[in-house]
């Protein structure tokens, strides 16, 4: 997105009822704070990033062939 295209939106959403432009404003600071925090993993999350490691580590890991396999299957 284009800061033109950022600019035409908020220019649109002044002629909006009191009410909406609150609720703009509104998701719009939600958005902001979110981008701020770091993330935190969950302990399965974790778990399964651990896990994958180890598989990689093991020398588990897909080979280009079935790689480009999948994404083929996916994209049809």
């Amino acid at each position: 997105m284009t800061k033109a295209e950022i600019d035409a939106v908020l220019e649109r959403v002044r002629t909006w009822s009191p009410e909406r432009q609150e609720d703009a404003v509104r998701i719009l600071l939600e958005l902001e704070a979110a981008g701020t925090e770091t993330y935190q993993l969950s302990p399965e999350e974790l778990a399964d990033i651990e896990e994958g490691l180890r598989e990689i580590e093991r020398g588990e890991v897909a080979s280009d062939e079935e790689v480009a396999a999948m994404f083929h299957r996916a994209h049809r």
